[in-house]
C-alpha cells in the first residue's frame, strides 16, 4: 500500500495495473463523519490532480483527486447509501474507486507506510 501527500490510499490489485484508491484512515479522521459522497462513473477517464469524489463531512466539503492517470474501472457504490463507511473503515470497506493506471510502476513514486507515519506526524 502507498499513501498520497492528500491523505489517499492506494493498492495495486490484479498485477501492476489496476490500484484500488481511498482515504487514509488519518484523512478521514481529520475530515469528520461523511455525510455524502459523489463518486465517479465506471469508464470516465482521468489524468492526475483531476477531480474524482467529492465527500461532504459536518460542515465541509472535499474534492478527492486522481492520484494518476489513468480509467475508473469500479466505484464503491455502497457508499452512496452509506457514505459513513469511508469515516468508520477508510482503508477496508471505505475505499472510493478502482482506477486502471496508464504507467506501470507509477505507484512507487508515493510514500510507502513507514514514510506516510513520519509525515503525518
Amino acid at each position: 500500500m502507498r499513501f498520497t501527500e492528500e491523505h489517499l490510499w492506494l493498492r495495486i490489485e490484479d498485477g501492476e495495473d489496476e490500484v484500488t484508491v481511498g482515504l487514509s484512515s488519518y484523512g478521514a479522521e481529520q475530515l469528520g463523519e461523511a455525510k455524502f459522497v459523489e463518486l465517479p462513473e465506471e469508464g470516465d477517464v482521468v489524468a492526475t490532480d483531476d477531480p474524482v469524489v467529492v465527500i461532504e463531512a459536518d460542515d465541509d466539503a472535499v474534492d478527492i483527486l486522481a492520484p494518476l492517470d489513468g480509467e475508473i474501472t469500479e466505484v464503491n457504490s455502497r457508499l452512496t447509501d452509506a457514505p459513513e463507511v469511508i469515516s468508520e473503515d477508510p482503508q477496508g470497506d471505505g475505499w472510493l474507486f478502482k482506477m486502471s493506471i496508464d504507467e506501470e510502476g507509477a505507484i512507487d513514486e508515493f510514500m510507502t507506510e513507514a514514510a506516510y507515519q513520519k509525515y503525518i506526524r
